[in-house]
């Protein structure tokens, strides 16, 4: 029991720390955060109570109102947060990314299999839908990337589908606060054991690729190819 006491106590500080610094934050972008959190918890309180009295249970649905109150406050609270945290991320490089490393079950996600020196990047999630390429920044100069990627993995994904998503608020786009939703709700097509086996060799072929010995840039004059570059099997 004390030790139970003692971890919860460790681990109290933490957890308020977490919720203040998530205020703190909101509140630079959404300055009236605190009295419409306020508002929502008093306001549903009242109604309550108010019920409450003029049915002659003021106690019964005074802490119900209570209760609710401060659930509805919460609830607010988290909804306005998360829209701030997307509104900061939004337009920045790895915005997506940052959305992409918060889905955590169902997905294997590896981030920036593709970029140019404009910082447009291509995330790859494989999930029972299929192999999701995820691009972010310049839709002109994502597409070629994204059809490039795709032949680049057409021999390993076999017939798992193959969807692209470009994060944006255009048509035909996906915005960065609905990414996650979006991902979620694709059609499962493929087992949990394809999905696995499709992420392990797309891996294994960047791995491949990354540590091949080809240069990194254009050769000097009179230089040669290392051994072995170049060469197919």
């Amino acid at each position: 029991m004390n030790h139970m006491a003692r971890q919860e106590s460790t681990n109290s500080p933490g957890r308020l720390s977490q919720i203040r610094q998530a205020y703190t934050i909101t509140k630079r972008v959404d300055p009236k955060i605190g009295l419409i959190v306020a508002g929502v918890g008093l306001g549903t309180f009242v109604v309550l109570l108010a019920i409450g009295f003029a049915i002659g249970h003021p106690i019964y649905l005074g802490i119900l109102g209570f209760v609710l109150g401060l659930l509805a406050a919460v609830v607010i609270f988290g909804r306005r947060a998360e829209k701030a945290a997307f509104g900061q991320l939004e337009g920045q490089p790895g915005a997506a990314a940052a959305v992409l490393n918060n889905i955590k079950r169902g997905w294997n996600i590896q981030l920036v299999v593709a970029a140019n020196r404009n910082q447009d990047a291509i995330h790859r999630a494989v999930g029972r839908p299929g192999v999701v390429l995820v691009g972010e920044g310049n839709v002109n100069r994502l597409r070629p990337m994204i059809a490039a990627e795709k032949r680049r993995m057409s021999r390993i994904v076999g017939d798992a589908p193959v969807i692209d998503i470009i994060v944006g608020n255009d048509e035909g786009q996906v915005p960065l606060n609905k990414l996650q939703v979006h991902m979620m709700k694709l059609p499962k097509v493929i087992s949990g054991g394809q999905a696995t086996q499709i992420a392990d060799r797309l891996r294994a072929m960047g791995d491949l690729m990354a540590n091949a010995p080809i240069p990194k840039g254009p050769l000097p004059k009179g230089s040669r190819m290392p051994k072995g570059a170049g060469k197919t099997r």
